[in-house]
């Protein structure tokens, strides 16, 4: 590191303490967003370091974080991604591919997955033209069950595609086993559960795949990014094709030659020796990140473990204020996990003398930031209406959660006091409609 580099640093530390002194907790006036990320001094230098080193492309970075994240979840392999989003479209995309012979996904196979979570778990399906079939969740957890995954399997079902609710974790050694009992491809959406486990075990690492998002609301942030996880070798190389263009040279950029036989193979109709480069044997996309995010995330992750007891801490916090207050359904763990909250999800139960939107009014009144439980029964979104699925059995509390469920945050931002003031004015509320 250079002289100047180091001073722009130093001045860039003394920049951001001066820009977050002062900022102290206001009860109605500051906002309490339901999500968010926790950026420090460290987070701000790395960023800054990188953009100084011009490291604009995927290069050094991008690959150390891919190396330690693998490591920290547990996984032999990782890609970055420029999204969560588009973590499930390359996941659920790689079983599609030839490598998989006639176990591959086709058009018109069956996917089992949630009818009530982010929508982005369930795109991918109908963007491979498969068919998601959809299956209920239970109140409390707001998660499904292995009875109605394996309710729900049928002739042309190929795969499970869940993701865990809220960092909450669907019962996922179980269904894992189902899988692979009925033969069937396992992806494991973690975007919002990084950190939780399952019977002592880490969420991600029970699929075929395991997909993360690194969106500012998730546990972790590269400001927008997402990551592929699995531990075969042969389906991450896949995945890496399809993210870059579906190119069949593996050189990273800048690199040629890592093969030693860059004009010196057939390739399809090509005439021989056609330059490695610029060979493509996958129909793919350029879905990826940049060095200057990974960078930004080399160092929230070595603050992973800081952020999910912060998360558990004001879960907690928040579940025992409420504890005893009527007509609010409180959530509650999945049995054998210890999750790595994103949210704490509220449902209005039926006999009360108030629906969801006048809490709603009352919290966002004061600066309380409220979320739905994303898409509610997708089945009952715009986006669906004219698309081809199956549903299996009943989807009551999927429909429930579209008309009575919300969430509010409990992310490493908020302090104690902030928390208690969520649960006071929610207490406050309902006391007032006694």
């Amino acid at each position: 590191m250079t002289d100047i580099q180091s001073l722009i640093l130093d001045h860039v530390r003394k920049f951001h303490r001066e820009r977050e002194q002062g900022r102290g907790f206001v009860p109605g006036e500051t906002p309490l967003l339901p999500s968010g990320a926790v950026l420090d001094e460290d987070d701000r230098v790395a960023l800054v370091e990188a953009a100084l080193n011009l490291r604009i492309a995927a290069g050094s970075s991008a690959e150390q974080f891919e190396r330690e994240f693998a490591r920290t979840i547990g996984r032999r392999k990782a890609h970055l991604t420029n999204s969560g989003s588009s973590a499930n479209l390359l996941a659920l995309t790689a079983l599609t591919q030839a490598e998989l012979g006639e176990r591959r996904l086709r058009p018109g196979d069956e996917v089992v997955t949630v009818a009530a979570g982010f929508p982005t778990t369930v795109h991918p399906i109908v963007q491979n033209g498969l068919v998601p079939v959809f299956v209920d969740i239970e109140l409390g957890t707001y998660n499904t069950t292995p009875d109605r995954v394996e309710a729900a399997i049928g002739p042309r079902t190929r795969a499970i595609m869940i993701a865990h609710a809220l960092g909450n974790p669907f019962p996922v050694a179980e269904i894992a086993a189902l899988a692979a009992e009925r033969g069937l491809f396992f992806v494991e959406d973690n975007c919002d559960a990084v950190g939780s486990t399952y019977q002592g075990r880490a969420t991600g690492t029970f699929g075929d795949f395991s997909t993360v998002s690194f969106y500012p609301a998730h546990h972790l942030t590269f400001g927008e990014g997402g990551c592929v996880l699995t531990d075969s070798v042969r389906m991450a190389k896949v995945v890496e094709s399809l993210r870059d263009w579906g190119r069949d040279c593996w050189c990273a950029p800048g690199c040629s030659n890592t093969c030693q036989r860059r004009f010196g193979q057939q390739f399809g109709t090509l005439p021989y020796g056609y330059d490695h480069k610029y060979t493509f044997s996958r129909i793919g996309y350029n879905l990826k990140t940049t060095d200057l995010q990974a960078a930004l995330g080399l160092s929230q992750l070595a603050k992973l473990p800081e952020f999910g007891a912060a998360r558990r801490r004001n879960w907690q916090r928040l579940r025992d204020g409420l504890e005893g207050v009527p007509w609010l359904l409180l959530p509650r763990a999945t049995e054998g996990s210890d999750p790595s909250w994103f949210g704490f999800l509220l449902t209005v139960l039926p006999d009360a003398p108030f629906d969801r939107t006048a809490v709603l009014t009352f919290l966002e009144s004061r600066r309380i930031g409220t979320r739905m439980l994303f898409s509610g029964n997708l089945t009952r979104q715009p986006a669906y209406q004219g698309v081809t699925y199956r549903v299996a059995g009943e989807l009551t509390n999927s429909d429930i959660v579209t008309e009575r469920t919300f969430w509010v945050g409990v992310y490493p931002g908020l302090t104690t006091e902030m928390i208690d003031y969520i649960s006071g004015s929610i207490r406050e509320f309902v006391e007032s409609r006694r």
